[in-house]
Formats: C-alpha cells, structure tokens, sequence
C-alpha cells in the first residue's frame, strides 16, 4: 500500500509556480523548488516527474488560476469599453503596485522557452488564444450593445490588442516606464472607440 503524501500537492505546485514564474525555468534549480515547495527530492519525483513536467504544470496552473480569473474579472459589470480600459490599466498599475507581479509568467515563458520547445509553445499559443479570444468576445458584447462603433472588426482588434498586451508585458519588464506603458494602455482603448 502506498503512503499517504506528508504534503499538500496543490499547495508544492503554487510554490513552483511562483518559483518558476519569477526566475524563469532556466534559473530556477531543482534544489530551488525544493526549498519552496518544502518537500524533498523523492517527493518532487514521485509526485511531479522531473523538473520539465513540474514546469508545464506550473504553466497550466498559471493558465488555470490566475490568467483567465483576471480576464474574467476585468469585464464583471463593464461595458466593454470599460473592459478592455481597465485591463490595460490594470496591468500597468501591477508593474508599479508589486515589482514581482508586473510580469506575466506565460509572456516569460514564450521569451524564455516557446522558441525551441514545441510543448511550451503550444500551451503559451493556447494562452494568447485564451486572451485573444476574450478580446474577440468583448468587443462582440461591444458591437451588440452599441458601446463600440460599428466600424470595429472585432477579429483585427482583437489581435491588435493581443499584440499590444504583450508589447505591454515585455517592455513592463526590460522598460518600465509608466508615461510609456500608460500610452500603450491609452492606445488599447483608442482602438474600439
């Protein structure tokens, strides 16, 4: 009979995520996760596989509990309009509010990795799907209600949003400078007027 884990799993996950998504997987050494996730090697094994397959779970996770709940969250009793403004703004008050959690583990993940991995590149393709599709969405709400001109296609936008998001995130990361990243915000919002 197997023993009972001494550790709760989704707790050790959390941790790598965090681990993960501020050192990136390059840098962050198995003794690192080990030290924050509070369990020991054969646990981390046993549970998770290697480091890779704890990494791509770290990711889903990441997917999973904090990047759609945010989307979701940015259009609760907005018009789309409204949406898409404090998404954009909300992610240049995360640089300066918590220099930690300015970044986005998924648009690290794609500059770090998703060049010369084909299973992290799909899952950070299935990200920026995930958000390009709630733009799409939005700015459909948008158009149905009429709080976007008619003008707009939704499908361009959508992807002109995308880019500009992780435009955002890269340069919140290597140039973060509010008066640049606010512009970008003001452009996002610019776009479906």
């Amino acid at each position: 009979m197997p023993w009972e884990k001494q550790f709760d799993v989704s707790e050790a996950l959390g941790r790598a995520m965090e681990a993960f998504w501020s050192r990136g997987y390059e840098a962050t050494s198995t003794q690192n996760l080990l030290d924050e996730m509070g369990i020991n090697r054969g646990s981390l094994y046993d549970t998770f596989g290697n480091k890779r397959s704890l990494f791509l779970k770290a990711l889903k996770r990441y997917e999973a509990t904090y990047q759609r709940p945010r989307i979701a969250a940015a259009a609760r009793g907005r018009t789309a309009p409204e949406t898409i403004r404090r998404l954009f703004d909300s992610l240049v008050s995360d640089v300066f509010a918590d220099s930690a959690r300015g970044d986005c583990f998924l648009v690290n993940t794609a500059l770090e990795m998703a060049a010369h991995d084909p299973e992290v590149a799909a899952i950070v393709g299935e990200g920026f799907r995930d958000i390009e599709s709630f733009f799409r969405s939005t700015i459909e709400r948008g158009l149905a209600a009429g709080d976007i001109g008619a003008h707009v296609d939704a499908t361009e936008v959508a992807r002109a949003l995308l880019g500009l998001l992780i435009g955002l995130r890269v340069l919140a990361r290597s140039l973060p400078d509010r008066a640049l990243l606010e512009s970008i915000a003001g452009r996002a919002a610019a776009l479906i007027e």
